[in-house]
């Protein structure tokens, strides 16, 4: 079981519209998840090892079914997948689509000790598929990325062996998309900016805000 708190909302997020990068639909979409995650994966912050998503029909809205597809091993680029999507359509909705998908696996971080830890959900990535064109959203919701934790309490060693590989994974998606990401709403945990996230004033004793009675 994770030992790591998780927000329920993020602490920050980075959102690129994407309507030149390629056209839109399904296809497309899981070929950009695919580059998107292969950055991410080479800064150990996500292994795919899902993706889950909401049938809607046009016209109408949700059919409130969520799907979530293992992908066992398959890879996002893979020709099979988009296929293998289409063939988990609830079947009481055969006009149902889905018009964006989050891609669920596992990061790395390092705690205090400096030993390395498997996460689960250690950042989100979203893929929205709309014919209006592509977007894609990245959003993290635990407390190492920045200089205080959910609680106020300062800590520096953490938020220096985790944080940077954030900011460099920000760094090489931009490079990837050609265009820096727009940043997130601020909410009750945290605010982004476009390279990282933005660190809150300090009290008179070095604390940070405490928003743990949020969690």
């Amino acid at each position: 079981m994770s030992t790591l708190p998780r927000a329920p909302r993020e602490r920050a997020s980075w959102f690129w519209d994407l309507y030149d990068f390629d056209a839109p639909g399904l296809e497309p979409a899981l070929s950009l998840a695919a580059r998107l995650s292969e950055v991410l994966a080479r800064h150990a912050l996500l292994t795919p090892v899902r993706l889950e998503y909401l049938w809607t029909v046009t016209g109408v809205g949700s059919t409130g079914v969520r799907t979530t597809l293992d992908l066992a091993g398959t890879p996002l680029a893979d020709p099979t997948l988009p296929d293998r999507v289409r063939g988990s359509r609830p079947a009481a909705h055969p006009a149902a689509e889905i018009t964006d998908f989050t891609v669920l696996g596992s990061g790395t971080w390092t705690d205090a000790e400096d030993h390395s830890r498997t996460e689960y959900r250690l950042v989100d990535l979203s893929v929205d598929t709309a014919p209006i064109g592509l977007s894609a959203e990245l959003s993290v919701h635990h407390d190492i990325w920045g200089r205080y934790d959910f609680w106020g309490r300062p800590h520096p060693e953490v938020q220096q062996r985790n944080a940077p590989r954030l900011k460099a994974a920000l760094a090489d998606l931009t490079a990837l998309l050609g265009t820096p990401p727009e940043p997130g709403e601020r909410t009750y945990f945290g605010m982004a900016t476009v390279d990282g996230i933005a660190e809150p004033e300090a009290d008179e004793n070095g604390w940070g805000p405490d928003v743990s009675g949020w969690l």
